[in-house]
């Protein structure tokens, strides 16, 4: 890979690609569609919505196209932040990637199974049912966006 050493300089002799060389914040910036599946059962299901809310903002802050989906169990964490009243301590950070204008998705059939839907209705939150009552996986793929589940 490495030639000549010229004048005390070492001279590549290998093309080496100029976008691999570009630190992460000159490159283009992705698409990213994180799905949160997740319940509020769990530690380990709170865990999983705060680091889906940390992974949104963070991408988002560095320029890429950023999804979340609430999906399966994550209806609940979805009816939950929503609501006005609600003291969850994970409310910050959702609050954090709503004031970044994230694009969010919940899924219509979840919705209903988590017994969520009406709830969700009330407060005016769209709910997509593209592909046998979920949100499509695949129109966010053909579009390029990386899935990230959590």
């Amino acid at each position: 890979m490495w030639g000549k050493v010229i004048k005390g300089i070492l001279f590549c002799t290998t093309f080496v690609a100029v976008g691999t060389l570009l630190p992460a914040s000159a490159q283009a910036a992705g698409k990213y569609a994180i799905i949160l599946q997740a319940g509020k059962e769990s530690h380990e299901g709170m865990a999983r919505a705060v680091h889906a809310f940390l992974y949104a903002r963070e991408l988002k802050e560095h320029g890429h196209d950023v999804v979340l989906i609430f999906d399966g169990a994550g209806t609940e964490w979805i009816e939950e932040l929503s609501n006005p009243k609600s003291t969850s301590k994970i409310k910050p950070a959702y609050e954090a990637v709503r004031k970044l204008g994230i694009t969010e998705i919940i899924c219509d059939h979840c919705a209903v199974a988590f017994h969520v839907k009406d709830r969700l209705a009330e407060r005016k939150l769209p709910l997509t049912a593209e592909f046998e009552g979920h949100p499509s996986i695949a129109k966010w793929a053909d579009q390029g966006y990386q899935l990230v589940v959590l």
